[in-house]
């Protein structure tokens, strides 16, 4: 399966999802706003954290599953 790649990093950049839905949950439940630009503010800089984060944790997932099977398919004699 030459897609691995892509499932790589979209697996383990799922955490910015979880991140922001997180946040999004923490800011209905704990926080008082009542302002709407304070709402926009939150959920924008959230977005961008988040997004941060998706492609943090994508960049290294994608990078230990490369390193993985060049490792074993490194290994494999071929003759």
């Amino acid at each position: 399966d030459y897609h691995w790649w892509w499932r790589a990093f979209l697996t383990s950049g799922s955490s910015g999802l979880y991140l922001f839905v997180y946040s999004i949950v923490y800011m209905s439940t704990k926080m008082v706003m009542t302002r709407g630009v304070s709402i926009l503010l939150y959920v924008g800089y959230m977005l961008i954290a988040s997004y941060s984060f998706f492609m943090l944790t994508g960049a290294v997932g994608f990078l230990a599953c490369f390193l993985f099977v060049h490792a074993i398919y490194g290994a494999v004699k071929v003759e």
